[in-house]
């Protein structure tokens, strides 16, 4: 038996030096160290030695299953290291390729005009205001002079969600909640950006969802004048002071005197063209002097005090400072569109 060990040993040296791989090295640890492997085998097999020899077989078992697990555990780092080795050569990366280039956005056209709104009037001493999106019919409609039996709601066909609350119809609620907010110190002078949602069907130039800019002074003394300036100033900072302007009489319940602001035609410079349907004017905005019962709503003494709102769609301004004849370009987000703006 001796001698059977001794062979035993001689052919699992010789089979463990030539495994090529772990899996290997895993079956000649089964068959030499396994439950029913051969060092086992000849254990079991001392119960027919004589009682002398089996202390002595018995022990040259153990140092040979030694020796064994020694060996197999060197050739097992052995392959680990030759794997790691030859993972390294095949994952190596040449840090001296170019990247993939990654093609980069721009800014929005739409935003891209809303922040040139803003900064323009910033420029002028305003400050931004925003307000709630999900509005009450108080300070969409009440507070800024249109009492629910108004006739005048019927121009603006609302997202109710219950009888008191709906999607705001215009950014004009967030003037009450400046002035609110102010407990009638003066001055007030805010713009108020923000979507708005009115039940409109979608086409080149109606949106159920857009955007609005709206602009809000009180202080003492404020006249139609000083509105005037503002909005000639915003107007040849917008689209260049190449340009004319003039008020049309108009209607909103919440200024009294109203107007309407026309800028000489940006694409044909007041001449006439299908742009401003020969005309040479285009309408940009609405305006004027707060109503006293709005400004009485938001905390002030219209004795006292006077203002000026006025209200654009940055959707209108950017159709017509970028040529563009459809506004729903703007929510269809067609890369061949936005590609073009990438720059603004």
């Amino acid at each position: 038996m001796r001698e059977q060990l001794e062979s035993m040993k001689k052919d699992a040296e010789a089979a463990i030096r030539s495994a090529s791989d772990l899996d290997a090295l895993k079956e000649i640890r089964v068959k030499y160290l396994g439950k029913k492997g051969e060092i086992t085998s000849v254990l079991r097999g001392m119960k027919d030695l004589p009682p002398a020899e089996r202390p002595v077989i018995g022990g040259l078992a153990n140092e040979i299953r030694a020796s064994l697990e020694e060996w197999i555990g060197d050739k097992e780092q052995e392959l680990d290291q030759e794997r790691l080795k030859h993972r390294l050569a095949s994952e190596t990366i040449d840090v001296t390729l170019p990247g993939k280039p990654k093609p980069l956005g721009g800014l929005h056209p739409l935003n891209a005009v809303i922040e040139r709104i803003e900064d323009i009037f910033i420029g002028m001493g305003f400050e931004v205001a925003e307000g709630p999106e999900v509005e009450t019919d108080y300070y969409n409609f009440e507070a800024l002079n249109l009492p629910k039996d108004h006739p005048a709601r019927d121009m603006q066909d609302s997202f109710y969600i219950t009888p008191e609350i709906l999607l705001r119809t215009q950014t004009s609620p967030v003037q009450v909640r400046s002035m609110e907010a102010r407990e009638g110190r003066v001055p007030v002078k805010i713009i108020c950006p923000g979507k708005v949602y009115r039940r409109d069907d979608d086409d080149a130039t109606h949106s159920h969802q857009f955007t609005q800019v709206e602009g809000l002074v009180v202080d003492r003394g404020i006249a139609m004048s000083e509105l005037h300036g503002t909005l000639l100033s915003f107007a040849e900072q917008m689209f260049g002071r190449k340009l004319e302007s003039r008020l049309r009489p108009s209607y909103f319940p919440f200024t009294e005197p109203s107007v309407e602001m026309d800028i000489s035609c940006v694409q044909c410079g007041g001449k006439g063209c299908r742009m401003c349907k020969q005309t040479g004017w285009i309408e940009i905005l609405g305006a004027g002097m707060v109503h006293p019962r709005v400004l009485e709503r938001g905390g002030y003494d219209s004795e006292r005090y006077t203002g000026f709102a006025f209200g654009m769609g940055p959707e209108r301004i950017a159709l017509l400072k970028y040529g563009i004849d459809d506004i729903r370009h703007f929510y269809t987000n067609d890369l061949r569109f936005l590609r073009q703006f990438q720059s603004v």
